[in-house]
């Protein structure tokens, strides 16, 4: 049976942290669904097409592939047979809030989180402050690879 891992989140940009996670999480799943929730009373900084078509081209090559989703994660997971949902984690704060919601993802479906810790080049990389470094014209190739595919 297919190991197949969902790598949820907005991606609002999909930072260097997140693509490093993703690549760490391909090491045990056979493939990974990276799932971009959307919300329609969210305001985003990147179009959905240029996030999902700068999220393919970091993984031409690997056993990813991305969706759209505007429903519970864990129904999600269900309807695409996905066994695990995968999480990146920078410090202990981050660790608090994914465990609260790890936890009633598998109280609401018995699907389990597997967390990856950031790497230390990556853990002050947050996609708010990326978006604000955008928003005021700064570089943000320090922090999102491709970020030209984005604009």
């Amino acid at each position: 049976m297919k190991r197949i891992g969902l790598f949820p989140g907005s991606f609002d940009p999909f930072t260097k942290g997140h693509e490093a996670v993703a690549r760490k999480a391909l090491e045990l799943f056979d493939e990974i669904i990276i799932a971009i929730g959307t919300n329609s009373s969210k305001t985003y900084q990147f179009e959905l097409s240029k996030r999902m078509n700068h999220i393919q081209s970091l993984f031409e090559k690997d056993a990813i592939r991305i969706v759209t989703y505007q429903k519970l994660t864990v129904d999600l997971c269900k309807d695409i047979g996905a066994s695990h949902i995968v999480r990146g984690l920078r410090d202990s704060k981050d660790f608090e809030y994914e465990r609260s919601i790890a936890q009633m993802n598998n109280q609401l479906s018995g699907i389990e989180t597997v967390f990856f810790l950031t790497d230390p080049e990556y853990a002050a990389i947050n996609a708010t402050i990326v978006r604000e470094i955008y928003k005021n014209n700064g570089d943000i190739s320090h922090f999102v690879t491709n970020n030209h595919l984005l604009v």
